[in-house]
């Protein structure tokens, strides 16, 4: 009996005090309010000092002392020779930025790429370079348009833009990647997919045998050709197809204009590769991967990894808290035994 009771104790007081740290922790994120538009943090990565890091981390765990020793001399004797170079020469160290885009079909994180960009040409001279890494199967026209534009504000400063996928990049992204100066893809990486779909349900039929009427009302004779409640016509479906045509022109124009190799027509009808076949439609310049090449840069460059982080809400925190939180909790209760 006593040990039950103890055990019910426990419980209760580890559940009394979960509650009030739930209480406080919103109470402490309410303060912060629902994030706004814009709102975040840059965070600047040096890829050079992370490598080195990393390197200087394994080589103490696989060589012995003597071998460190020998390592220590030559790295000190490099710096030094390294920076009397930078001393004795006027040119300024050539810069790359690496950069992410990990679409989604709305392209909402262009809001990031925007403040990424941003930051860029503050510091960015002619002739720098920005590699973009890009992983999207597409979607919003409108969202994947503003994305290539901003790609096309690096390019407008004059700065070279490689674009690096390592996944996928197909409708949306690869209108983004088409505007870099060079493309590598992963072998396996989806490539293409240049067209333009639109799915509109149509649920009129059924609303019709329901005895329901739904009045849609239009100034204009092409405001909405299709529409999800009324009743389309051929007419309407035609208009819509003649506006999906005139995008798919446009994303041609976009594409052949910033890739004059391709044969445009044969890689237009919405068609997607592996990047391997799509490097002999000249769809992409190079096969590779985004690591491997910016561990190649670092040889010669100075790397930075620049991220817009926005900040979160109120929802998203206490979404996030409350799962860390539980999961102590339940941590806490399965190595909590009573004799």
């Amino acid at each position: 009996m006593w040990s039950e009771y103890i055990l019910f104790l426990l419980k209760s007081v580890t559940f009394l005090i979960v509650v009030g740290v739930l209480i406080s922790m919103l109470a402490r994120l309410s303060k912060g309010g629902a994030s706004a538009p814009g709102k975040g943090k840059l965070e600047i990565t040096h890829l050079n000092k992370a490598l080195d890091s990393i390197k200087h981390k394994m080589q103490h765990e696989v060589l012995n002392k003597h071998q460190l020793k020998k390592i220590d001399k030559e790295r000190k004797i490099t710096e030094k020779e390294k920076k009397k170079e930078k001393s004795a020469s006027e040119e300024p160290v050539r810069k790359c930025f690496s950069i992410r885009f990990k679409g989604d079909m709305q392209a909402s994180q262009v809001s990031g790429l925007r403040q990424e960009v941003t930051a860029i040409l503050t510091v960015a001279n002619p002739g720098d370079e920005v590699v973009v890494t890009i992983q999207s199967p597409g979607g919003a026209v409108s969202g994947y348009g503003l994305a290539a534009t901003q790609i096309m504000r690096l390019k407008d400063a004059g700065l070279t833009v490689t674009a690096c996928v390592d996944q996928v990049a197909a409708s949306g992204g690869y209108m983004m990647a088409c505007v870099a100066d060079k493309i590598i893809a992963a072998p396996f990486s989806i490539i293409g997919s240049i067209g333009v779909i639109s799915q509109v349900p149509n649920i009129h039929r059924m609303l019709k045998r329901l005895d329901i009427d739904v009045d849609v009302i239009t100034a204009g004779k092409h405001k909405a050709p299709l529409t999800l409640l009324g009743e389309n016509t051929d007419e309407g479906r035609e208009k819509h197809k003649q506006d999906l045509s005139a995008i798919h022109e446009r994303f041609k124009a976009l594409v052949k204009f910033h890739r004059e190799q391709l044969e445009i027509d044969d890689v237009s009808e919405g068609d997607f590769w592996l990047a391997s076949d799509a490097l002999e439609m000249k769809l992409v310049d190079e096969i590779g991967t985004s690591d491997g090449y910016l561990f190649n840069l670092t040889q010669s460059s100075e790397v930075y990894r620049v991220q817009w982080v926005p900040h979160k809400s109120l929802e998203e925190r206490l979404k996030g808290a409350s799962s860390a939180l539980l999961a102590s909790f339940e941590n806490f209760l399965s190595k909590t035994r009573l004799p």
